[in-house]
């Protein structure tokens, strides 16, 4: 009687919401989720065909990179998929290169549970770019997938996947803003929306994509983007802020990255990330405490580090 009174209480909506949000709250939980190599020693011959590069998925530590668990992905095949997503623990994942007919993967790693979405509707098409963003809408209580199409006449298709429903659906109303040629460039998801930055013309804007209600909309970039070139997107104190790492510090010895926040639909600058000068380091975005997420590489060793700023 106990069990399954517990087991329906874990299992009510109201439950999950309410421990959900703790974590969220308290940042409880939080891991990167990596595919590595087993050894981070090991030196692969790209020229050996018989040097196979076996890799897996672990996760680390969020403050200091620590290796935490090695976890058994859920394919048996561990090469070329990328991550793209994550919310509440569960994980999208596809092929590093999208096309129509990849499959789709909405995985939780603490369970060792996966679901695979249907197929898409639209396989007869031909697509030149496929892009997939997924987390959780709150505003629906629902997870959500959101892929965008283009072929090579510009025709932009949208579907929209739901976990509850596990179903695609095609988003017909296409604004005609959107029906031009345009270069698609980075992208990220917050609460339910697709945010894309995308560039028409000498212009740089981001288009949105409300997965909820189905509304796109459109954000023109600061004057101070003028390219696409250490441009990133990313969510900073649970806003859409965008990073430029294009303009000099005027600090010697150091490197600026500046901020953009999106506010009521208009951007605000605030006071840039100043950190140590070098010559190889990439802007990777926002961790979840706020801070700058940059890639270091040393070519001379052939390994790259994580760095906090």
């Amino acid at each position: 009687c106990t069990c399954k009174s517990w087991s329906d209480l874990i299992g009510s909506s109201g439950f999950v919401s309410t421990h959900l949000h703790r974590n969220v709250t308290k940042h409880a939980h939080v891991y990167l989720l990596c595919l590595h190599h087993p050894n981070f020693e090991c030196q692969n011959d790209n020229d050996d065909p018989y040097d196979i590069e076996e890799l897996q998925w672990s996760l680390f530590s969020n403050g200091t990179f620590v290796q935490f668990s090695n976890l058994s992905h859920p394919l048996e095949n561990t090469e070329h998929y990328r991550i793209y997503g994550s919310s509440n623990g569960l994980v999208c994942i596809s092929d590093e290169i999208l096309n129509f007919d990849s499959p789709i993967y909405i995985w939780n790693p603490s369970v060792r549970k996966f679901r695979t979405t249907p197929t898409s509707t639209n396989i007869n098409i031909k697509f030149s770019y496929v892009a997939l963003k997924f987390g959780f809408h709150p505003g629906v209580d629902d997870y959500k997938a959101v892929r965008m199409m283009r072929t090579n006449k510009n025709a932009l298709a949208v579907e929209v996947y739901s976990l509850r429903t596990d179903s695609w659906k095609i988003i017909e109303a296409i604004p005609p803003w959107l029906k031009c040629t345009w270069k698609n460039h980075k992208d990220t998801f917050f609460n339910g929306v697709a945010y894309h930055i995308i560039e028409k013309g000498p212009i740089f804007s981001i288009m949105s994509f409300d997965s909820g209600s189905e509304e796109f909309e459109e954000f023109i970039a600061p004057d101070a983007i003028c390219g696409p070139w250490g441009l990133c997107i990313d969510i900073y104190k649970e806003q859409i802020c965008l990073l430029c790492r294009y303009y000099g510090c005027e600090e010697d010895g150091m490197e600026k990255v500046d901020l953009w926040v999106l506010q009521e639909k208009r951007w605000k600058q605030l006071c840039p990330f100043i950190f140590p000068w070098d010559d190889w380091n990439v802007t990777i975005g926002i961790s979840i405490d706020d801070e700058l997420l940059m890639e270091i590489r040393d070519f001379d060793k052939g390994v790259a580090n994580l760095y906090l700023c």
